[in-house]
C-alpha cells in the first residue's frame, strides 16, 4: 500500500504534485490545519503530515497519530511542532533550513536602503501631495562601513551583497575564523570595535543566552553617532526601549526592524518614530522562498517514506533502523562530548578531530560525526541539527577529521573529541557502559569516570587540599544537591579537575563564592540534553 500524506497547510500545487509523481497518496486540505478537532479526527489515517505554521502538531494531536512517521515543515521554524512528543511517538520532524536564506538576506539589504534614503516616509509624504524634496536627505551606502553581527549562512550572503555595493564590511562572529573571513572579503573584529566603527549595523544571529540583548543600552551607547541599525534576524537581540531613546536623542539616525521582541507586534517603542522602518516579519515572504521550501519538504518526506533516507531531521540521526538500535547510546554520547566541547570553547574553532576506538570504530561514523559537530555548534546556533551542522561547520571553515582504530585500552570502545583553536586544543573522551549510559572517561588527558547529568559544574584547580570541602560546603550553603561527584588529576600537586552532577543549575552566587576562595582556575556551569 502506498504511503499516505496529509497536506494541512497552504503548500504549492507543484509540491503536492511531487508527492503524486513519487507514488504517494496525498490529500491536499490547506485549511484543515486551522481546525484542530477535525485534524485530530483524521490524523490517524496518515503516514506523513506536511505543514507550514498554521498547523499545530501538539502532544494531544500526536497521541491520535498512530500511523504517523514523519512531519515535514516547509520552512525553518518548528515552534508549532512538539518535538519531544514527536520523538516519544517515533515521529521524525523535518524542516527546510536553507530554503529562505537568500530571501532573508535580500530583505535586510532592502531595509538598509529604505532607512538610508527614508523611502517609506518619503513615499507617504508624496502620496499625500506634499512634495517635501528637501526634507528627506539620505545617505549613500557606497564606502560606508557595514557591521555584520553573525556571519553564518544569511549573514554571509549579506556580506557578499554589501561588498557588491562597495561597502566596507566588518564582522563580529566568535565562530568565524580569520581564514574564512579572508575568503569572504570581510574584516573580523570584536564587538566593541564593530560598534565604534560601523555606519550601519545588521544582525544575523539566532536568539540564544549569548545573543539575547546583544545590542543592550550599554552597547548601543558605544555606537558611532549617526549609525543606522537593521534587524531581520530575531526579536530580543536589541533593547528596543533603549534604541527608541537613542533615536529620539539623534544618536542613532535610523532603524529598520522586521522582527520584534513580542510578535505579533501591535505596540512597540519603535513605532511611529522618525526614520524607523518596520515590517511584519517578512524575511522569508517571497514567492521563490515559499516555493523552494514547499518543494524541498515534499522531496524530503517522499525520500523518507519511500527509501528511509533522513534529511534535515531535527530529532533523529541519519541512520538506518537497524543501526539505530545499536548506535543510539553512542550517538547520545557523541552529542554530549560535542556539547561539552562547545560549551567550553569561546574562541573560533579551526578544527574538530574525532577518534573512534574499538567497537564504535565499525559503526556509521558519518552519523556519529554529525552528532559530535551538532553538539559543538548548538552553543552558537540552537537550531542546528545533525544534518545541517556539518554544512554550518564547513561554511565557517572548520576542518573535521576522523580517525578509527582497533581496541587500544580498557574499554571495548570509546570516542575522543579534540577541538582546536588558535589558542589551545581541548579534548574529552567518553564511552558507553553495558547499561547503555554514556560516561565521560577523560578530560584534557586526565582520567575520570563521570555520569552525564542535565546540569553539571566543571572546575579546574591546582591539586591542593580543601577542594572537596569548598565544593561541598558551597553547594550545600546554596541549596544545590550533588547527585554525583568526580575528581581527577594529572600528577600530585599538578592540575586537577572536578565534575559535579547536580540536581539543578548552580546559581551565579554559588559560583562567585567558589571564585572568592581563590582555589579554582576555572568554574564552568554545563547543561546537557539527557532526555
Amino acid at each position: 500500500m502506498a504511503p499516505k500524506v496529509l497536506v494541512s497547510d497552504k503548500l504549492s500545487e507543484t509540491a503536492v504534485q511531487i508527492f503524486r509523481d513519487r507514488g504517494i497518496d496525498v490529500d491536499f486540505m490547506p485549511d484543515l490545519g486551522k481546525d484542530k478537532e477535525k485534524l485530530a479526527e483524521v490524523i490517524g489515517q496518515y503516514d506523513g503530515l506536511a505543514i507550514r505554521s498554521a498547523t499545530k502538531a501538539t502532544a494531544a494531536l500526536l497521541e491520535k497519530a498512530d500511523n504517523l512517521k514523519v512531519i515535514g515543515r516547509a520552512g525553518i521554524g518548528t515552534d508549532n511542532v512538539d518535538k519531544e512528543a514527536a520523538s516519544k511517538k517515533g515521529v521524525i520532524v523535518m524542516n527546510t533550513p536553507f530554503g529562505n536564506m537568500i530571501t532573508t538576506a535580500e530583505h535586510a539589504i532592502a531595509m538598509m536602503f529604505a532607512v538610508a534614503r527614508q523611502i517609506p516616509e518619503a513615499s507617504e509624504s508624496t502620496h499625500a501631495g506634499k512634495w517635501e524634496k528637501s526634507k528627506f536627505m539620505g545617505v549613500e551606502l557606497t564606502n560606508k562601513t557595514l557591521g555584520v553581527i553573525g556571519a553564518g549562512n544569511i549573514g554571509g550572503i549579506v556580506c557578499d551583497r554589501a561588498r557588491g555595493l562597495k561597502m566596507k564590511v566588518i564582522a563580529y562572529d566568535p565562530f568565524l575564523s580569520e581564514e574564512k573571513a579572508d575568503k569572504m572579503g570581510v574584516q573580523k573584529v570584536e564587538l566593541d570595535e564593530l560598534l565604534q566603527r560601523a555606519d550601519f549595523i545588521t544582525l544575523h544571529v539566532p536568539f540564544t543566552d549569548a545573543t539575547a540583548n546583544i545590542l543592550s543600552r550599554e552597547n548601543l551607547e558605544k555606537t558611532k553617532k549617526g549609525v543606522r541599525i537593521i534587524n531581520c534576524a530575531r526579536g530580543g537581540l536589541v533593547d528596543e526601549e533603549a534604541l527608541a531613546d537613542l533615536l529620539k536623542s539623534g544618536h542613532v539616525a535610523g532603524a529598520a526592524f522586521d522582527v520584534f521582541k513580542e510578535e505579533p507586534a501591535k505596540e512597540n517603542a519603535l513605532f511611529n518614530l522618525p526614520n524607523v522602518v518596520c515590517t511584519p516579519h517578512l524575511g522569508a515572504a517571497t514567492t521563490e522562498a515559499q516555493e523552494n521550501v514547499a518543494l524541498q519538504v515534499a522531496e524530503q518526506m517522499s525520500n523518507y517514506l519511500l527509501t528511509g533516507a533522513v534529511e534535515n531531521a531535527l530529532n533523529m540521526p541519519s541512520v538506518t533502523a537497524e543501526e539505530a538500535k545499536v548506535m543510539g547510546p553512542w550517538i547520545k554520547l557523541a552529542d554530549h562530548l560535542g556539547s561539552f566541547s562547545g560549551q567550553m570553547t569561546d574562541e573560533p574553532i579551526k578544527a574538530i578531530n574525532i577518534l573512534y576506538d574499538g567497537v564504535v570504530a565499525d559503526m556509521n561514523l558519518a552519523a556519529l560525526n554529525c552528532a559530535v559537530v551538532a553538539g559543538i555548534m548548538k552553543k552558537a546556533n540552537p537550531d542546528v541539527n545533525m544534518v545541517s551542522a556539518p554544512v554550518v561547520a564547513k561554511e565557517r571553515g572548520i576542518q573535521i577529521s576522523t580517525t578509527n582504530q582497533d581496541k587500544s585500552g580498557t574499554f571495548d570502545g570509546y570516542i575522543k573529541v579534540t577541538v582546536v583553536t588558535d589558542k589551545r586544543e581541548r579534548s574529552i573522551a567518553g564511552t558507553v557502559f553495558s547499561d547503555g549510559k554514556p560516561r565521560f572517561i577523560q578530560i584534557k588527558g586526565i582520567n575520570i569516570d563521570a555520569e552525564v547529568g542535565a546540569h553539571m559544574l566543571y572546575t579546574t584547580n591546582e591539586d591542593v587540599p580543601g577542594i572537596i570541602g569548598a565544593l561541598g560546603q558551597t553547594m550545600g550553603q546554596n541549596g544545590v544537591n550533588i547527585a554525583n561527584f568526580t575528581l581527577g588529576r594529572a600528577d600530585v600537586a599538578g592540575e586537577a579537575i572536578a565534575l559535579l552532577y547536580v540536581d539543578e543549575p548552580v546559581p551565579a552566587e554559588a559560583r562567585a563564592k567558589l571564585a572568592e576562595t581563590g582555589l579554582f582556575t576555572q568554574i564552568k556551569p554545563l547543561v546537557f540534553d539527557v532526555a
